[in-house]
């Protein structure tokens, strides 16, 4: 036992030494993170002091002018407009044009849809989108989640036993600690931790363990008196950290295979107790290795470091300029319009002047042989100020690529050709394509992810509702050796380069060229059905083909004659039946499988000469009658 606990605390005491080494490294990251999280919340009149806080500074003067002319707060929502048009869609592509694995890759493709769609992983994504833009970075931790999925019997201590699913969670950068900041992919770290704040409740809950309660500072949102002018004050929202009562910090560890740990390492550490020490549980490598089970995406990538770089951070001086610009013009404005007396000491009552400014019809008193108090010429707001306001405007497009077409939907006014028009939309669509591009490997890297997954875990048959090509949704029964991952490729489009406007006028424009029509000039119910769901009307599936309905039939029946024989039935339209069976035989292996399919294919045939011979008799009858 004394050894144990000895084990335990070497493992505790390693792990958050480590820990508080990697947090020392990337305080100055952590800084830049809250001081662009505060300037997009319109807290912008803080700075990052010499010991890495980010404090707020108050006026120099009571009259000074202190607006915030949120620049900032726009482009990121144009950027995430346009990064939100980035689907979640993931297809996989067979690895030849065997029907083996164009089975595989449908089936792999639809796992991935409904896997996606019950993860909502359009809305995780959307909420990426946020971290990503404002901190440069975030993370997706695919895991197993033995508590999710169907019930499938009980345990000894009357507990539901689930067959488990995957599960998607996304991580801010504050949670993730790559062993070296220095790292510039996961593929380039040894370990990684994941840590975050949970209640002591919550930790006794999930993994039966009591720890001390701490006082840990979290971040938290509270707003600051630190904007307004003269006469009036104004608060800002301001992004802080706060003390949490009752927390506990939990580290998570997964360490790649080593000499000193063949199958890796996952370790929980609950406030300074060991709670998990187990070998890597998940097999994430492309050869079935062990590996970590995280995704990285960034907004623009950091040559030398772990964390990528966000627009935020580059703007940040034009937007400290913009403010002081425009509020150094409406002071100006302030001395025009309020004017400043110049009086004679001892000429007037200047506590009263102070008090009651100038106010229209009042009687202005002085001292009998004084010069009475006369206004200063102020002059006009000098052109400079304009010039200079103009200028960083046109800076925070140069360095954001987010221009005024892009933010206010807007043509400039000196544009009105239809191809300058266009060259506009391609060059914004540009600026914001290498986030879009780190989204989509994202997604690639998540399927493989959860593929990976599934063939590890997923060992015993499973019912999956399946939405299938057509619309119609399906029961599919299916194990994780049904799937592949490694050998197939996984393939999403560029959203950007097409508008859906665009896409329906270039599927008009095929239309009028007649490529949807056929050898004699008609058009195929199947091809109008495609054509309306491609120019957004939708699946149809209420006047789907009768031919398509056969041929999803046969698919399933295909499905089904692995397992057990049956029978076609009278009202199938047997040759469309024959030729989807083969189809499925030919590269069959499985000798049973293959004998009931043969069989099934000739009862269809069966079938196919009874018609035929029905045929010749009516023909027969109609031409003696």
């Amino acid at each position: 036992m004394k050894n144990k606990i000895n084990f335990a605390e070497d493992i505790v005491k390693e792990v958050l030494q480590d820990f508080e080494r990697i947090s020392d490294e990337r305080k100055a990251l952590e800084s830049q993170w809250r001081l662009n999280m505060n300037f997009v919340q319109g807290n912008q009149y803080c700075e990052i002091s010499p010991i890495g806080d980010v404090e707020d500074y108050g006026k120099q003067y009571f009259w000074q002018e202190r607006e915030v002319f949120n620049h900032i707060a726009p482009i990121i929502e144009t950027r995430l407009a346009k990064l939100g048009r980035v689907q979640a869609n993931v297809s996989v592509r067979p690895f030849s044009q065997d029907e083996k694995d164009i089975n595989v890759a449908k089936l792999s493709t639809n796992v991935l849809k409904t896997i996606s769609e019950e993860n909502k992983l359009s809305e995780i994504l959307a909420q990426s989108n946020v971290w990503s833009e404002i901190c440069g970075s975030v993370f997706f931790k695919v895991v197993w989640n033995a508590d999710k999925g169907r019930a499938i019997g009980e345990a000894k201590d009357k507990k539901i036993v689930k067959e488990g699913d995957i599960d998607i969670i996304l991580c801010p950068p504050y949670e993730i600690f790559p062993d070296k900041i220095t790292n510039n992919n996961i593929e380039d770290c040894k370990y990684i931790y994941h840590a975050k704040v949970y209640s002591v409740d919550e930790v006794k809950e999930i993994w039966d363990v009591q720890v001390e309660p701490q006082s840990l500072q979290v971040f938290s949102f509270d707003n600051v008196p630190n904007g307004g002018g003269l006469g009036y004050t104004a608060s800002n929202a301001r992004y802080s950290t706060s003390p949490r009562e009752n927390s506990c910090l939990v580290i998570e560890e997964f360490e790649r295979p080593s000499k000193l740990y063949p199958n890796g390492r996952h370790i929980i550490i609950a406030g300074d107790k060991l709670v998990v020490a187990e070998d890597l549980p998940y097999q994430t490598e492309q050869d079935g290795g062990f590996g970590l089970p995280f995704v990285r995406k960034t907004s623009l990538e950091s040559v030398t470091n772990f964390y990528g770089s966000s627009i935020v951070e580059r703007i940040i001086p034009v937007q400290r300029a913009y403010n002081g610009i425009k509020n150094k013009k409406h002071e100006f404005m302030n001395r025009i319009a309020m004017g400043v007396l110049a009086v004679e000491d001892g000429s007037v009552d200047t506590d009263n002047l102070e008090e009651e400014g100038l106010s229209p019809g009042k009687v202005l008193i002085y001292r009998g042989g004084c010069n009475p108090p006369r206004m200063l010429n102020m002059g006009s707001v000098p052109s400079e100020f304009d010039s200079e306001e103009s200028r960083l405007e046109d800076t925070f497009v140069n360095i954001t690529g987010v221009s005024e077409f892009m933010r206010s939907s807007s043509l400039p006014s000196n544009v009105t050709s239809g191809a300058a028009i266009s060259l506009l939309q391609e060059q914004d669509d540009t600026r914001i394509s290498v986030s879009a591009e780190s989204i989509r490997n994202a997604v690639k890297k998540i399927g493989q992810l959860i593929l990976r997954l599934y063939k590890q875990f997923a060992v015993s048959r499973r019912l999956k509702r399946i939405a299938g090509d057509n619309g119609e949704i399906q029961l599919m029964y299916f194990q994780g050796s049904d799937l592949a991952s490694d050998d197939l490729v996984f393939d999403t489009d560029n959203e950007l380069n097409e508008t859906p406007a665009n896409r329906r006028n270039m599927v008009l424009e095929l239309v009028k060229m007649g490529m949807f029509r056929d050898s004699n000039g008609g058009m195929s119910e199947r091809n109008r059905l495609k054509l309306l769901e491609m120019l957004g009307f939708g699946n149809w599936e209420s006047v789907q083909d009768i031919n398509e309905c056969h041929r999803v039939k046969a698919q399933k029946e295909n499905m089904t004659l692995k397992e057990k024989e049956m029978s076609p039935m009278e009202y199938d339209n047997h040759q469309l039946h024959i030729d989807e069976h083969i189809k499925s035989v030919i590269n069959e292996e499985n000798e049973s499988v293959v004998a009931r399919i043969s069989n099934h294919i000739k009862a269809h045939q069966m079938y196919l000469v009874m018609i035929n011979q029905n045929n010749l008799l009516t023909e027969d009858n109609n031409a003696r009658n």
